[in-house]
């Protein structure tokens, strides 16, 4: 897939938005994502860092959680959006996250400029660790 499809361009509008609501003071550097699911359902998550640097959480994490907050199990794209000069790139953690969560879906990166990059999951983390083999076969 190497076009922006109706569906990918609305999942990046919502991640664009979502980037808005970013709580960033320390580092100031908003990120946005959101998740479809198979049911069509949307989720959006933002970082939000924290003085206690550890305990801050990244856009992907926080829509893939929403989503499975809500009961929802079947990611089918990701959007990520931020101020990059190239389509922002998940940080190792979120690829770990993304890759147990949400191991089968497209990929949207994106930066403000207009860029973007459609990818895999498998492509971002090759090999991933993995207790519970998702993706069947071992």
């Amino acid at each position: 897939m190497n076009e922006l499809t109706t569906e990918l361009m609305e999942l990046l509008a919502a991640a664009a938005a979502a980037r808005e609501r970013a709580y960033c003071p320390y580092s100031t550097f908003a990120v946005g994502a959101a998740v479809r699911t198979a049911s069509g359902a949307l989720f959006y998550g933002c970082n939000i860092e924290n003085a206690a640097y550890p305990s801050t959480i990244c856009a992907e994490r926080v829509a893939l959680f929403s989503a499975y907050a809500s009961g929802e199990r079947e990611i089918t794209a990701l959007a990520v959006i931020a101020d990059t000069p190239e389509p922002v790139s998940p940080c190792g953690g979120c690829r770990q996250v993304i890759f147990e969560l949400a191991p089968r879906a497209v990929v949207l990166l994106a930066n403000l400029r207009g860029a973007w990059r459609i990818t895999s999951v498998a492509e971002l983390l090759p090999d991933g660790f993995a207790l519970i083999n998702r993706l069947g076969g071992r």
